[in-house]
């Protein structure tokens, strides 16, 4: 259903991240049809797909460039008050303000000056800000432990609120944020 959040669960070896990449037309499938609103994505530009359905993959990129750039990747014309509270919305904001130069500060090769959850949280505000019909994070919190895993499901519950969102994930607990869950064997 638009606007709420579904959780696909399974085992290692699955196919969970396999369906990530059919939503976001990385491939076709072989038979069958992904639908997105009623219409097979195939019949759609691969543009369109790619604007309207966005992957926040498990192991996001952060480029050498400002923490302002990074997030407005996605959306170069974006305003300060816009890529500020994107980065609200994915809990964020208040470590970026803490960094010495704010926004303006250059992240490190690979985003190694962010923790995995603060490279996740940076990653979810980029994508928030492109606002997307869909959005797909796959393995969202799989390189974090226990706290950091309930910080981040705190923060998507507030930041998936009436947003499309698929969650791919191995782990039941953040399952619990979805309003329904598919399981793969």
């Amino acid at each position: 259903e638009a606007g709420t959040i579904c959780a696909i669960v399974g085992p290692s070896g699955a196919g969970k991240s396999t369906l990530a990449d059919l939503l976001v037309r990385f491939y076709d499938p072989e038979q069958g049809a992904i639908r997105l609103d009623g219409r097979d994505l195939r019949d759609l530009r691969l543009e369109d797909v790619r604007r309207q359905v966005m992957l926040l993959d498990q192991a996001p990129y952060l480029f050498h460039a400002t923490v302002r750039e990074n997030i407005a990747y996605v959306r170069p014309e974006a305003t300060s008050e816009e890529i500020a509270a994107a980065a609200r919305a994915a809990s964020i904001h208040q470590r970026i303000q803490a960094l010495p130069e704010g926004y303006e500060t250059v992240v490190a090769e690979r985003g190694q000056t962010f923790s995995a959850g603060e490279r996740q949280r940076l990653a979810l505000a980029r994508a928030l800000l492109a606002d997307p019909k869909v959005l797909v994070l796959d393995e969202p919190t799989s390189a974090l432990d226990e706290e950091n895993e309930r910080a981040i499901a705190e923060t998507l519950c507030t930041a998936l609120a009436g947003r499309t969102a698929i969650v791919i994930t191995h782990r039941a607990s953040l399952a619990r944020i979805a309003h329904q869950v598919v399981r793969l064997a």
